[in-house]
This record gives C-alpha cells, sequence and structure tokens, in this order.
C-alpha cells in the first residue's frame, strides 16, 4: 500500500498536486485554481475525488441528510420561453393548468398526513397571477397544515410577482414572510452570467436581479437555497464566476442553507432540440461540480445536495463519495424533470433513501428544511 500511495502521488500533476495540498491544509483556493480542478483528468481526477470526499468528512461527518417533502408545481402556465425548459405551456393550452390556493393547501395538508416536514412550491409565470396569489397560497397552506414548513417561489417568481402586484421586492418578500414563507428555493440561477442567460433564458431575471433579491431575502431572514444548471451552453470559466458569486453572497450574508448542483436534462428541451446544446454534462463533469464546489464552499456552504431527479438514484449515491452530503428530498411528485425527460420516479421512499445511504457506507439522518436532525437511522 505505501509503494502504491508513493507512486500513486508522484503521478499527479504538480500543479494539481499543490492546489489540493493547500486544500488539505486547511486554505482557501482561488478562482482560477478552482477552475485548474475542474480541467483535471485521470489520476489528478480520482485525487479531486478522495481530497473532496475528506474535506466532506472533515466538515460534515459521515450523517447524509434528507427531507421529508412534497414538490408542488402549481402551473405549468409561464409567460417565459426558456430554452431549456420543456414544462411551460402558454395559457390557451388544453394542458395547461393553475391550482387555487385551495388546492396547494390540501396537498401541503395531505403530504403533512404522509410525514412530510416542507412543502416546495413553485410554478411558471402565470399571466393572471401576482404576489398576493402567492401570498394566499401560501395562507392556504398553513390553513392546512399549520406545522409544515414553506419552501416557495424562486427570484424570478418574486421578482415576476412584485412587478405584477407594483411591489417592491423587498415588500413582497415581508408580506410573505409575515404570511408564512419559511425560505425560498435559490432556482432561476441557471448560470449567473448574463451572456449566457440570454442565450438559454432571455426572458428571464438579469444575474443582478437574482443577486439582489437572494440578498434582501436574507437580510430579512428568509434563508434560501442556491444551485447551478449545467452542462447546457457554458463553459467552466462560467461556472466559476458562477460560485464565485454564490460565495461571495455568503461571505456577506450568512443565509444559503445549501448548494445544489443541478445538471441539465436535454433530452425534450427546444435548446437541445435545436441543436444548440451539449446533451447535458457528463459523469465527469458532475462528479467535478461536487467535488470542486465541497472544496470552493468549504466552510461556508456545508451542505451540498445530490439531486437525485437529475442524476438517477445510483450516480446520486456515487456522488456522496464526492463531497455530497445531503440526499434532498422525498419530493412525492416531480414534473419539471420529467417533462424534460428524466426517466426516475416522482417518489422515493424514505425506506429507499435510507438503504441507499447505508449502502454508501454512511448514516442516514432526517432532517428539516434548515438542516437540523429529526432522526439519526
Amino acid at each position: 500500500m505505501e509503494k502504491f500511495k508513493e507512486e500513486f502521488f508522484k503521478a499527479l500533476n504538480p500543479e494539481t498536486s499543490k492546489i489540493l495540498d493547500k486544500v488539505l491544509d486547511g486554505k482557501e483556493i482561488f478562482p482560477e485554481e478552482a477552475l485548474k480542478l475542474f480541467k483535471v483528468t485521470n489520476l489528478d481526477f480520482q485525487a479531486l475525488i478522495l481530497v473532496a470526499d475528506w474535506v466532506r468528512r472533515k466538515r460534515v461527518g459521515d450523517l447524509v441528510t434528507y427531507v421529508v417533502n412534497r414538490n408542488i408545481n402549481f402551473t405549468n402556465v409561464c409567460i417565459n420561453n426558456c430554452e431549456f425548459c420543456a414544462f411551460n405551456k402558454k395559457i390557451d393550452d388544453p394542458e395547461a393548468y393553475l391550482m387555487t390556493p385551495e388546492m396547494v393547501g390540501l396537498k401541503a395538508k395531505e403530504a403533512q398526513s404522509m410525514g412530510a416536514t416542507e412543502v416546495c412550491i413553485q410554478g411558471g409565470l402565470h399571466p393572471e397571477i401576482d404576489a398576493y396569489y402567492y401570498m394566499e397560497i401560501i395562507k392556504k397552506v398553513k390553513a392546512y397544515a399549520p406545522t409544515i414548513h414553506i419552501h416557495a417561489f424562486s427570484p424570478m417568481e418574486i421578482v415576476y410577482g412584485s412587478k405584477k402586484s407594483g411591489l417592491p421586492v423587498k415588500e413582497t418578500l415581508k408580506m410573505l414572510k409575515e404570511a408564512g414563507l419559511g425560505s425560498l428555493p435559490g432556482t432561476s440561477a441557471e448560470i449567473l452570467v448574463d451572456e449566457v442567460r440570454e442565450k438559454i433564458c432571455p426572458g428571464k431575471i438579469t444575474t443582478y436581479e437574482w443577486i439582489e433579491t437572494i440578498k434582501t431575502a436574507h437580510k430579512l431572514g428568509i434563508p434560501t437555497t442556491s444551485t447551478i444548471m449545467y452542462g447546457h451552453v457554458e463553459k467552466p470559466e462560467h461556472w466559476i464566476i458562477h460560485l464565485k458569486i454564490l460565495k461571495e453572497i455568503q461571505k456577506e450574508t450568512k443565509g444559503f442553507t445549501e448548494f445544489v448542483p443541478l445538471t441539465f436534462i436535454h433530452w425534450k428541451t427546444p435548446l437541445y432540440l435545436k441543436g444548440k446544446s451539449k446533451p447535458g454534462a457528463t459523469g465527469f463533469e458532475d462528479l467535478k461540480m461536487y467535488a470542486v464546489s465541497r472544496i470552493f464552499f468549504d466552510g461556508l456552504i456545508n451542505n451540498i445536495q445530490v439531486s437525485w431527479v437529475k442524476l438517477g438514484v445510483k450516480f446520486a449515491q456515487l456522488a456522496l463519495n464526492a463531497g455530497a452530503n445531503d440526499f434532498g428530498g422525498t419530493l412525492m411528485e416531480e414534473n419539471i424533470s420529467r417533462s424534460a425527460g428524466a426517466t426516475t420516479g416522482q417518489n422515493l421512499p424514505v425506506e429507499e433513501i435510507v438503504r441507499i445511504i447505508k449502502d454508501a457506507g454512511r448514516i442516514p439522518a432526517e432532517r428539516t428544511t434548515t438542516y437540523q436532525i429529526i432522526k439519526i437511522s
């Protein structure tokens, strides 16, 4: 074994070795060093995965958390035409739908009766709803499921609802928090580089608007998640710009609860069907995203979540060895990734999540949305 270790580390690229030594010494790496790690191959790739897993173990231990939740996409109607989305419908489409606040509340009640501690509520940008509609949804959820945590409305939805209601973003967030909003999903980030956003989602909020909405939420005491959607038209250089923005926000506000890499599901999206994008990220790119983000965010964003819906359950389990420590939620239902061609089911029972985590040699732990431990299995 000693001979293997000696030969393995000797075979590493000296530059990679230098960066990983820095990581092992507990030092923060620079964006340009993280970019170099995104480009490693062969033995350097294996060393990256090992070091990321070591950083994970040192920072958060061997617990792998999960949340019992229900995903509710309350409308598929959207005025935007994001090139990466196969979920949206126009208002006159026969498949278009909009749930009433009452319907969302009843779904939350059902979820709570099944053991859920969270509902994740998001939807398209429906032309006939505004921030007050969001407030009514929250009120109905609270009426039907008083103790459930409401994790709802992306920064894009917040900006849209605010404009439709004639309210500043800050006032919208205050109103929703008072109604019972617990946290915001940090989705609609995609890639926080405007030249990329113009290609994949030209009608969406700008990088600046996303940042300001997230910071405003944090300053009001509303925690959020953070995400990246990769594997389409962007390059590793764009990943680094994106991660750097998230890191700077977290240093300022400490409001991110987790980071969730979202690999691009391409099959049925206009972006891919028109030949404008890659056919998603490779497996190596997925693992590097988990590993580099674990290292880059060390001590700032401690929870790195795998998306079993997008990666598939088996590959998500593998990613637990590349720096990730959270398996996400049970979901109960999921529409957006499936519309784009994901083949993973909508619901992953707690028993299966626990089995997968234990099989990876880790300790399953149910958590709240904000990472308080409820139960260790």
